[in-house]
């Protein structure tokens, strides 16, 4: 376990090593018309073809299935335990952000959600009055003054920046559950959590999510600016008028 966490550490710092770098410069090649910094524009919209192909065939109707066949109260309770999950890594992201009152919300909201909300499928904090606080590490290199970068597309997961990228691979390190030595079956609950998670976002947000990915001219293009516009609206980049789609604020990809 101690060889596994110094080289999950050493993973980190590479990783932020290569924001910082891949970040910091943008200049005006690979700019489009919507402010979105976008040189692989290409392997993108490959991706994006990938993507689509997956949601037609495999993703929609399993997700459309997934929301019509789970009542909508078990879906609730599977996406809180999900968002519980992440508390820790909420906490240790504010304390990396500065922001002891964010973490200190999201020790509390752990604690009561894991014991009065039943490992957090019930959001106890909630009913007590207890506000959400979400943050990643994305944020918290943007906090650090790191720069989105380009626009990237990937694979299952749908749009992201080179930032946020790296954001997601060392939420994964940082995390402290993620070092909670589970067998058997156990070790795949979060893994579970999360896809049950994306299946009901898909499911939920059905209509949305296909006009985007089907009704549009240019999907790629329309997907682009709607979850750029809304994660730099998250980040407190953009106004409100900025929010296009309030789906895309909690989908985990397309």
């Amino acid at each position: 376990m101690a060889r596994f966490f110094a080289a999950s550490r050493r993973i980190s710092a590479l990783l932020l090593i290569f924001a910082v770098a891949a970040c910091s410069t943008v200049d005006g090649d690979g700019m489009t018309a919507d402010g979105i910094y976008d040189p692989f524009e290409t392997q993108n919209r490959r991706v994006h073809e990938f993507n689509r192909n997956v949601d037609q065939a495999l993703l929609r109707p399993t997700a459309v299935g997934y929301s019509s066949v789970i009542p909508d109260d078990i879906e609730d309770r599977i996406v809180n335990f999900s968002r519980n999950l992440q508390s820790p890594s909420i906490v240790v992201n504010s304390l990396l952000q500065g922001d002891v009152p964010g973490a200190g919300l999201g020790v509390v909201r752990f604690a009561v959600n894991s014991v009065l909300g039943l490992a957090g499928l019930f959001d106890a904090a909630t009913d007590f009055g207890i506000p959400q606080h979400e943050t990643d590490f994305g944020e918290t290199l943007h906090v650090w003054g790191v720069g989105e970068g380009a626009y990237i597309e990937l694979p299952l997961l749908g749009p992201s920046n080179q930032r946020d990228t790296t954001g997601l691979l060392v939420d994964f390190f940082t995390n402290p559950l993620s070092y909670v030595g589970l067998d058997g079956p156990a070790s795949y609950v979060s893994l579970g959590a999360g896809v049950a998670r994306g299946m009901s976002s898909r499911g939920r947000y059905v209509d949305s999510v296909d006009g985007v990915l089907y009704g549009s001219a240019d999907s790629y293009s329309q997907a682009r600016l709607i979850a750029t516009q809304n994660r730099r609206f998250e980040l407190g980049q953009e106004d409100a008028s900025a929010e296009i789609d309030p789906f895309a604020l909690d989908t985990e990809g397309f």
